[in-house]
């Protein structure tokens, strides 16, 4: 069993993505954010930088394992089960390369580009441009890369769970899909997986009514692209399931 130290973001969803795909069994703890909850000293005991997500595998040799960081937290669980991370070779070094990428690239600067955009305040506008400009910069960098490839690597694994979370708010950094059609088809292959719809859903079904609000609310709501990725991801799954009903 492993416990896992949630918060909904694109960083803990790719986390909840990679334990869905393994199938491992797993229990989720909730730190709420809104309440200061990564900061107790409890929860810093497991995650020393007082960021979610967090894991405790209670199965690991030697006794419980704590991990924090979610790329770290992604190689302990491919390297835990032999999944989605080839243990040599060309495929093991492309998908490195592009975890870093998204950890060092994508992630901080698309959440500065949405912390920017979404608390505008007068004086923010070169900060806006700048953040705004470098997450298109990046777009570009993986929409050529994903072109003429199914997957950001060799094959499917961590390096496409580790973006995609990102990718799902890139109007809330300033970006349009359309501009970046190798982008968008990935993103909608990865959107269709039931292991990924599983993952999103702890958005849904595993917030108090609190922390609820703040996804219902304008910010999150008001968002036209997102409504057709619900959409997209849900019939997605209602297909799926009345396929395996027959």
């Amino acid at each position: 069993m492993i416990d896992l130290y949630f918060f909904p973001s694109p960083n803990t969803w790719k986390v909840a993505i990679m334990l869905e795909e393994c199938g491992l069994p797993y229990q989720v703890r909730l730190v709420d954010i809104t309440k200061d909850e990564q900061l107790t000293d409890e929860f810093q005991a497991i995650s020393p930088n007082g960021r979610v997500p967090a894991i405790v595998d209670l199965d690991a040799d030697g006794g419980p394992q704590a991990v924090f960081e979610s790329g770290a937290i992604l190689v302990y669980l491919a390297e835990k089960t032999g999944m989605f991370l080839p243990r040599s070779g060309p495929g093991r070094i492309a998908a490195m390369e592009w975890l870093f990428w998204q950890m060092g690239g994508l992630g901080p600067m698309a959440g500065q580009a949405h912390h920017f955009i979404r608390y505008k305040a007068e004086g923010n506008e070169y900060a806006v441009k700048r953040y705004q400009a470098e997450v298109a910069r990046l777009y570009g960098v993986l929409d050529r890369r994903l072109r003429g490839r199914e997957w950001i690597a060799e094959a499917y694994g961590i390096a496409d769970m580790a973006s995609w979370g990102w990718v799902w708010f890139h109007r809330m950094h300033g970006q349009s899909l359309d501009d970046f059609p190798d982008v968008s088809r990935w993103f909608f292959a990865m959107a269709s997986r039931p292991a990924v719809q599983r993952a999103r859903a702890l958005a849904v079904n595993r917030l108090p009514d609190s922390v609820q609000a703040i996804f219902d609310g304008p910010f999150y709501q008001g968002d036209a692209d997102k409504g057709a990725q619900v959409s997209y991801v849900q019939s997605a799954h209602e297909t799926s399931a009345s396929s395996e009903a027959q």
